[in-house]
């Protein structure tokens, strides 16, 4: 649905609107758009608040975690007063004061994979910003079932990867082609630990490729992971094909 920008939006978002790829039709696609953000976390946290104030519509936040100390050397969207509040209520907080107009849902349970297809098709595309293969593979199947783009982001001690699954492409291939059921759970921030800046790089290139899905400008990383090393600050960019025997997008 796309919405009509007012004058305080038009000023607002005047530096979007010069981008001759965006110009004002994009930014009213953008307000009248709908994503649909899981994990509000070191990855969500710079992922949603990039996306409210890049001017997105509306913005469902799902987390069933409360804020913590350790959280805050990295989860940019709470602060010191939030240790102990449910991270959807501290990241709404948050969001509403970067951007008013942006109308906030949050989820505060654990979705299971019906509740997780139904949010993802009211969304217009969705973000996995949570940190477990069991989520991702959940969060992956609902959208597929919903035929839903999908923005995966991912960070661990000095690397990230960034990829686009999108199931409206034609041989599009999906977060299981990458990663088959088995993966290691081990391989979590808790247990392997991150650097703080790096889960705002992989979080905000999370929220670009969602912009451009949402405005249809550009080229997305459907098709392709992009990875990056932190320690040696180098990018690599590598196909990724459809698994003919995956589970999920070979139906």
């Amino acid at each position: 649905m796309t919405r009509e920008l007012d004058d305080a939006g038009l000023l607002r978002f005047s530096r979007q609107i010069m981008l001759p790829e965006l110009d004002v039709a994009g930014q009213e696609a953008l307000l009248g758009a709908t994503a649909f953000v899981v994990g509000m976390g070191g990855l969500g946290s710079p992922a949603a608040m990039y996306l409210a104030a890049a001017g997105v519509g509306t913005l469902i936040i799902a987390d069933d975690d409360d804020v913590e100390l350790s959280n805050l050397q990295r989860q940019i969207i709470h602060d010191t007063d939030a240790i102990g509040d449910a991270k959807v209520a501290s990241a709404a907080r948050t969001l509403k004061r970067l951007n008013p107009a942006v109308a906030i849902e949050t989820v505060s349970t654990r979705l299971g994979p019906a509740d997780l297809e139904a949010q993802a098709r009211r969304a217009d595309v969705v973000l996995d910003a949570t940190d477990n293969f069991t989520s991702r593979y959940a969060i992956n199947d609902a959208c597929w079932a919903a035929g839903t783009p999908l923005v995966s982001g991912a960070a661990i001690r000095w690397e990230g990867q960034i990829a686009v699954f999108d199931p409206r492409r034609a041989d599009a291939p999906c977060y299981r082609c990458l990663y088959r059921e088995g993966s290691d759970e081990a391989l979590n921030c808790a247990d392997n630990g991150v650097i703080a800046p790096l889960v705002g790089i992989v979080g905000a290139c999370q929220a670009l490729e969602a912009i451009k899905l949402l405005c249809g400008v550009g080229e997305t990383l459907a098709g392709y992971v992009l990875y990056f090393d932190a320690l040696y600050m180098d990018w690599r960019k590598l196909r990724l094909n459809r698994d003919p025997d995956c589970p999920t997008c070979r139906r």
